[in-house]
């Protein structure tokens, strides 16, 4: 029987594009890897949890999904207390950045205070759960005193410094009028940021908002009949909201990043996988639409 070596060729290449094919979805699932291989229009989720001490990795997937062109909108899933100013503030940025180009909605969970209430007010739509605890618009600056524990075992602290004001807030002292009335301004420098911005996004005059921003809770019900918040609704409600908009086709896909992308598929498989996909969907498809993008101080925390 006569060899067809080209014929052999192909259909090992063939064999070897398979075992790359189940090697790297193996090894994608092994590191985590959530984000479909698909070229049809999805919705990306960012999940903000626990307290907000950093920004990098949020502001990074935000930035993820403003460059692809498959992400038409995006939800952001908040359930935090709030934190540290400046990281709030940066990710509230990049949250008006991205709504530039993208549909922007936020998810309450149980807990969306302070400052996950600062970034969730950069969104388009804000939903929350009737029980959902949110508000807490303000800020707080906190100095412990150990000034008496330090004298019963006989300890003492010598300051030498450039300024009064240098060690404002030492624990090894009590504070002065003068330094009470700095970190009051400070605090309420803040303060008027966030008051400002909740009025700038939610529309209303800041008297309205600094009438109930004294640091009160309250909850979805209270914040959808004060319009803090745009509708009542569970996880998988904010998918619905960006096919409201017009001229969105956003199906109910979705996908969530890795922590780190650095699995094997990110290096060698995933954009050509889904360049392929895409061309394979344009071609087999014709009448099918694709479309574009669619139009501190180290103690003060919110």
């Amino acid at each position: 029987m006569r060899r067809h070596p080209i014929i052999y060729g192909l259909l090992l290449v063939l064999v070897i594009g398979v075992v790359f094919f189940v090697v790297t979805y193996f090894v994608a699932s092994l590191t985590g890897e959530k984000q479909v291989i698909s070229s049809d229009e999805k919705v990306g989720v960012v999940i903000i949890k626990g307290v907000i001490d950093e920004s990098k990795e949020i502001n990074e997937q935000l930035e993820q999904y403003d460059q692809d062109d498959d992400i038409k909108a995006i939800v952001i899933r908040i359930d935090s207390p709030g934190g540290s100013v400046v990281p709030a503030q940066e990710i509230y940025d990049k949250v008006l950045e991205v709504k530039k180009n993208k549909k922007v909605v936020v998810s309450m969970g149980s807990l969306a205070a302070s400052g996950g209430y600062y970034i969730a007010s950069a969104a388009d739509k804000i939903v929350a759960n009737p029980g959902t605890i949110t508000g807490s618009i303000g800020v707080i600056a906190q100095f412990p005193q150990v000034r008496e524990l330090l004298d019963k075992i006989g300890i003492k602290s010598t300051v030498i410094k450039s300024g009064k004001f240098k060690d404002a807030g030492s624990p090894t002292r009590e504070m002065t009028s003068d330094e009470k009335r700095l970190i009051q301004g400070v605090v309420d420098d803040i303060y008027s940021q966030f008051v400002g911005v909740v009025s700038l996004n939610r529309n209303k005059p800041e008297a309205e908002i600094e009438a109930i921003a004294d640091g009160r809770i309250f909850t979805g019900r209270q914040a959808l009949r004060w319009g803090w918040s745009t509708i009542w609704g569970i996880w998988n409600t904010p998918y619905i909201w960006p096919r409201c908009y017009r001229g969105s086709t956003v199906s109910r896909r979705w996908c969530i990043p890795r922590k780190k992308d650095r699995g094997l598929s990110d290096i060698c498989f995933r954009k050509r996988c889904r360049r392929f996909s895409k061309n394979l969907r344009l071609s087999s498809r014709p009448s099918s639409t694709s479309t574009g993008r669619t139009d501190a101080l180290p103690h003060l925390k919110q």
